[in-house]
This record gives C-alpha cells, structure tokens and sequence, in this order.
C-alpha cells in the first residue's frame, strides 16, 4: 500500500515505544517502577479538587456542546489574568489561544512559522522537536548542549546558526532534564533574536521563540526566567506554550493555551480551527471556575511541589552518596519539573539492565535526541510513591555494585 512521503518517512515516537513496552509488562503481572513517562498516578497525585468538582458541574449542566474553536471568552479572559498574577505578564484575550494541550498548539507554531526546508534550531535533548520538524519539513539545526551547562544550550551555541533560522524552539524549565535557563542565559539568548530580527528587511521572514512553558509553575529553587521578562523587546517575537497537564497533575484533562504577538496568534486560530483540536467545553468551563480562585490555586501548587520535591530531592541525594562511595554514578540537582537527570557509567543497554535486574524504567537521553549523552537518563517521579524510595534505591545500588563487579 502506498501512502504519502510523511506516512511512509515519519519515526514513531521513540519514548512512546519504551514507555509502552514497558506498561505493558505492569499489565501482565510485572512489579515494575515505571518512571519513563512524565504523567502522574491520580492516586497519589490527584488533580486539585475544586477543577475537579467544576468540571463535573459543568457535565452535569450538559455544558457538552461545542466550545467557542479559539477557546471560551470566558476562560481566555481568566488565563489573562492568570498569566499577569502567576508570570507578571499582560496579554489580552484575543493574544491568547485555547486547544486540547499543548501539543496541538506546539503544532500549530511550527505550522505557522514554517515553511517546508525552512532552518528549526532546537537543543538536544528536548522533547519531540525532531518530529514537529519532520511533520513541517523542516531542516533541523540541532544544538548538542552540555553536561556542566544543564544541558540548557548557550548563546554561544546558538549563534552561528541564527542568520539562517526561522524559528528557534526552547523549553524551560527542561524536559527531559528538570532544570531551566537562568535569566543571564536567556537574556543573552533573546537579545540574539532581537538583532537578528533589526538586522532582517521587512520582506524576510521574522525569527520566532517557541518558549514552550509548560512546568512553570514546577520550580523548586529561584532563577527560572522566561523570554518576555528578562528582554521585553523579543515580545513581537515570542510564543508562549502552557497548559494544565503538569502545573495541576492534570495530563488527560486536555486544556492547554498559547499567547505572544496578535498577529501570529491570529493565524494560528485559523490553522487550529481547521484541526477541531479544541479542549473539551466542560474542562473549560471547569477550569475558568478554578482559576478565578488564585489562591485555591496557590495552596495546591504549595502541596503539590512539596510532594515532587521531595522525591527529587531524596533520590538525588543518595544518588550523591552512592557517587562518593566510588559507584559510577552522578546526577544533576533537580531545579524544577517532575524529572532528575541521572548518569549511570556503566557499558552496555542500561535501560534493559535497569529494568530486568531491578524493575527500574527511565528514559536514556538518546530518546530525547542526544545521541551524544549516552549515558544520561531521565527518571519521572510523577509515579513515584513515597514508600517506594527505599526499596528503589536499594535495588538501584545493588545493580551498580553487580555492574562494578563484573567489570573489575
């Protein structure tokens, strides 16, 4: 059977394909620590009980017709207040777009900006660029950034590649490495796409920030910084991606947003209306009720980050201990999101190792698109119970001490 050049060219979804195989052994019977995905167990992490409660109210009301394609007034109208009292920034209502998540208006962006052939600058590793860039036919231009910088990418990185690019796509805090750019970073960064935007002729197309923020409101230690803040001259030039699924532990109550420069969030609703990937009318009704309580809001997130913290935290530090026990172990201090990047300096699949000697699965870096942080991995708490530490990371040194055995 042929198909279209994209059917037949396009890569499946290399995280997918390991988070899956393994939910698929949880469900044959298998005691695994399942830490690949950045979801959440809604038994330990549940959504904040009042969205709950009004999105329930709104199905109730059978308020399940079609929502308004750019997203409810209403709810465009909260998130603009929203945006002003949790990241200082005024955007109106008709600057801000709604969709089912993040993902389509993540989209949506590369639609809108790209043209086929078009340069993409992204860092690796980073969560799916590689395949939004594929989807738009875009030429990659990727940056591979560095251990003792987090893993965020530099000025420096970016700088001899910015004539040529057309949008450049940025994520922070960081997925897969939970740290994010502190504002020195970011500054130098956006005032590279300021010049390079005074330097173009009003017939070039413009350099475009995707700033995906999706785990903003997921920081554990002062400095994050976000474009707008730090260089309110890359406003023309940025476009925000937020959404509900990782600030409220809420990945299947599909809401996300997008705000930036009037003119291309008003393309985007064109492309998007096309797509029908609108959030579901309840959950927006739902969450326009629980966003007008900020301080409902600010007394989860307290809660929340306390419990994610706190499972970063204590498994970083023992990775810490087992690393001055002379075990060839190392990690990066959690800054924000639901992830720790680990290094495990062992040769061989430690992804398999990991899961069939001690039902441990995380992510290599190597699915994020680093092919050159081969032994760096991603480990997801949201999953993670509190009890579950100990015997994890006990299991977790007696594969290191196996694996040094062997070797030596």
């Amino acid at each position: 059977m042929k198909l279209s050049h994209l059917a037949e060219t396009l890569s499946a979804s290399k995280i997918l394909a390991i988070s899956n195989a393994v939910k698929e052994r949880v469900r044959n019977g298998e005691s695994i620590h399942n830490y690949t995905v950045g979801d959440f167990d809604p038994s330990i992490f549940p959504i904040p009980e009042l969205l709950e409660k009004e999105i329930i109210k709104a199905y109730q009301n059978r308020q399940t017709n079609y929502p308004i394609a750019e997203g409810n007034p209403e709810l465009r109208g909260v998130l603009s207040d929203h945006i002003c009292t949790f990241q200082g920034h005024q955007y109106k209502p008709s600057e801000i777009l709604v969709a089912a998540g993040g993902r389509p208006l993540i989209y949506t962006t590369y639609q809108v900006v790209v043209d086929p052939g078009d340069v993409v600058i992204y860092p690796v590793p980073s969560w799916n660029n590689e395949y939004y860039a594929e989807l738009t036919g875009a030429t990659p231009c990727v940056i591979h950034t560095k251990a003792e910088n987090n893993f965020m990418p530099t000025s420096e990185e970016i700088k001899p590649f910015i004539r040529d690019a057309v949008l450049l796509a940025l994520c922070s805090p960081q997925n897969p490495t939970g740290t994010f750019f502190t504002a020195i970073q970011l500054k130098a960064i956006c005032e590279l796409v300021v010049q390079e935007n005074e330097r173009r002729s009003a017939d070039q197309k413009k350099l475009y920030i995707l700033f995906d923020n999706i785990y903003n409101l997921l920081t554990y230690s002062d400095g994050a910084a976000d474009p707008v803040a730090v260089c309110p001259e890359v406003r023309p030039y940025t476009i925000y991606i937020d959404a509900i699924s990782k600030g409220f532990a809420a990945t299947g109550v599909r809401v996300g947003w997008c705000y930036g420069p009037e003119p291309v969030i008003v393309k985007m609703k064109a492309v998007l209306s096309h797509m029908g990937a609108w959030a579901p009318n309840p959950e927006q009704v739902g969450l326009a009720k629980f966003l007008q309580e900020p301080q409902c809001v600010r007394d989860f997130l307290v809660s929340f980050r306390a419990k994610l913290q706190l499972r970063l935290d204590r498994i970083y530090r023992d990775i810490l201990k087992f690393k001055a026990e002379g075990l060839p172990v190392d990690a990066i201090a959690p800054q924000a999101s639901i992830y720790l990047s680990l290094k495990i300096d062992i040769p061989g699949d430690l992804t398999s190792l990991l899961l069939n000697e001690a039902g441990i699965a995380v992510l290599p870096f190597a699915v994020f698109g680093a092919g050159n942080a081969e032994r760096w991995y991603r480990l997801s708490v949201g999953t993670c119970k509190e009890e579950d530490i100990t015997p994890l990371l006990e299991k977790f040194r007696q594969v290191l001490e196996s694996s040094c055995a062997v070797i030596h």
